[in-house]
Order: structure tokens, then C-alpha cells, then sequence
């Protein structure tokens, strides 16, 4: 018998970071903070309510489908809660408590658990929870009505709802200043542009989301409202005004950045992000929504696998080696 050598290969011995989905999910949740807490003291304790709504609801939908499928608990992973902030982040205080329960479950069973879990799902679950409210009751995302009891010490419009319905015009209410400090009627927690900032710088740094992906698309949405507004300033907002005016900034940071379902490669991200931010000016421009982010990014979301699959051919791959 030949005496052959046989050689072993095995993995190298890595060494682990110490790091985890449950960190990763409270570095997100603690990003989100700065914006969370000034919606709160913003509209004061609906808007508590509805968070805390949000976030229990999903968790409860976490343990419920894992008793039903038959799946280890994963409520102490934190991705039910951080899915549940974002949600409730995306939502006016005054949103009733049914429609707060009902994108929740959505948000949970459909745009995730129905998938297989985390790291399943080909779609943001927070977007299909805040996309199936929208069509169905679109009223509630309507602020100016939603929040008209409120006393403001501003003028009491959504900035892009009134874009939409008052013409260009109407940005004269809302200096670029005044929206970074969060000084516009909206959501809980998408109005304070200077918190996302800070949330958004925190989380690059981390690791945690790619930054990649949120300057690709904020690039999209200047560069595409640029055009417009070069085309006919006198009907289409400049860029600034679209950069800090409604989900621009959140969907940026915490949306299109989502893991599952946004690219793991150079190119991908690149082309993704970018993708997004045109879409969400074409949606806003052209469009019947004042703000285009939940369905620009639930569509990224829908070629993601297609566009993952541009990257550097293989090392050695094409190689005639006769």
C-alpha cells in the first residue's frame, strides 16, 4: 500500500469579540434614545404610551409565535423590542391603541417570524408593519389632523404635507435649523435630525450599521432632489429640505441599514443606498404620498438579493490552468 500523507484542514482559531445580537439591539435601542426621549417631552405622554404600546406588543407577538412554532424563546435577544421602538418611533402620539397592536403584530408574525426568525426576513419587518397601517389607515399618518389639539409653539404642519399640498412655498415655515432641532409637527420619534445624527455617528463607530449604506443614500436623496429643484426651483424643495424633513434621516440610519435585508458587499451597499434615496424623492415628487422612505425601502429591500450578487470575481476563477 502507498504510504500517503494525509493533510488536515481545519478552521483557524478565531477569537471571539464578546460581541451579540443582544448587544447589537441595545446599542441600537440606546441609539435611538436622544430622538425617543425628545418625541416624549415633545408630545408629552401619548406618546409614551404609544412607545411603550409598541414595544411590549411586539415582544408579546415574539413569544407567542415561538410557542407556536415550537422555537427557543428569543424575547432575551432584544429584536421584538428594538423592532417595537422603531415602529413606535415611526408613529403620531395620538395613534389609537389598536392600530399600535395591529402593526406590531404585522411587523412581527408577517415581516419576520413568518420567514423562519432574525436573520430570515428579505424585508425590514418595521417598514411592512408601518406600510400595511399607511394603506389601510392612512388618516393616522396624516399629523396635521392627528396631532391638530396639540399646542405648538411652532407653526403646526408637517413640513412635507405641507409641501405636498401648498407648494414649495410653504418651506418658508421651516428654516433647515428649525427641522434639525426637531421644531415640525410628525411622528414620535423620526422629528429630532440632530439625535439621529448623533445615534446614526454612534452606531458607524460601533460597527453596527454601515455607513456605507446611510451616506450611499443620503447622497441618493441630495443629489436626486438637487436635480429637481435645479429643474424647476419654483415647484420642487431643495435637497437640505428633504435631507431633514420627515423619515429621511431615520430611515437612513435605523431602516435601510437593517441587516437581513440590505447587502453584505461594497458595491451592493453602494448601489443600494443610492437606490433608496432616489426613490424616496421620486416617491415625494412624483408620487401621491408626501413621504416616500417605507416603500422606497421596502422596494431596495425587494432587489437586494439581486444586486448582492455584484462583487469581485473569485481569486483564481476564470483562470485556464491546462
Amino acid at each position: 500500500m502507498d504510504n500517503k500523507i494525509k493533510l488536515t484542514v481545519s478552521h483557524a482559531p478565531f477569537w471571539h469579540d464578546g460581541d451579540s445580537i443582544c448587544k447589537m439591539n441595545l446599542h441600537i435601542m440606546l441609539a435611538a434614545m436622544p430622538a425617543v426621549i425628545f418625541g416624549i417631552v415633545q408630545f408629552g405622554m401619548p406618546a409614551l404610551g404609544v412607545i411603550l404600546l409598541a414595544v411590549s406588543s411586539s415582544m408579546f407577538f415574539e413569544l407567542i409565535m415561538n410557542f407556536a412554532t415550537k422555537r427557543s424563546l428569543s424575547t432575551g435577544d432584544f429584536d421584538a423590542a428594538l423592532i417595537g421602538l422603531l415602529f413606535g418611533m415611526m408613529l403620531p402620539a395620538t395613534t389609537p391603541w389598536w392600530v399600535v397592536v395591529i402593526g406590531a403584530f404585522v411587523a412581527i408574525v408577517i415581516g419576520k417570524q413568518i420567514y423562519g426568525g432574525i436573520g430570515a426576513n428579505p424585508f425590514n419587518p418595521v417598514l411592512v408593519g408601518v406600510a400595511i397601517l399607511m394603506v389601510s389607515w392612512p388618516g393616522y399618518f396624516d399629523s396635521d389632523a392627528a396631532l391638530l389639539n396639540y399646542q405648538f409653539d411652532f407653526k403646526a404642519l408637517a413640513p412635507l404635507a405641507a409641501l405636498k399640498h401648498q407648494g414649495v412655498s410653504a418651506i418658508d415655515f421651516f428654516p433647515i435649523k428649525t427641522l434639525i432641532m426637531g421644531q415640525q409637527v410628525g411622528t414620535i420619534g423620526t422629528n429630532f435630525g440632530l439625535g439621529l445624527i448623533l445615534g446614526g455617528i454612534f452606531l458607524i463607530i460601533k460597527g453596527y450599521i454601515r455607513w456605507e449604506i446611510t451616506i450611499s443614500y443620503i447622497a441618493g436623496i441630495i443629489i436626486t432632489a438637487l436635480i429637481f429643484n435645479l429643474s424647476n426651483s419654483g415647484s420642487y424643495a431643495g435637497p437640505m429640505f428633504h435631507l431633514f424633513s420627515g423619515y429621511t434621516l431615520f430611515g437612513a440610519i435605523f431602516l435601510a441599514t437593517e441587516n437581513s435585508s440590505s447587502p453584505v458587499n461594497l458595491i451592493p451597499m453602494l448601489i443600494y443606498g443610492f437606490l433608496g434615496g432616489l426613490m424616496v424623492i421620486l416617491i415625494r415628487n412624483l408620487g401621491a404620498y408626501p413621504d416616500g422612505t417605507v416603500f422606497a425601502i421596502l422596494l431596495i429591500n425587494l432587489i437586494n438579493p439581486l444586486i448582492d450578487y455584484i462583487r469581485p470575481k473569485a481569486l483564481g476563477r476564470g483562470v485556464n490552468n491546462a
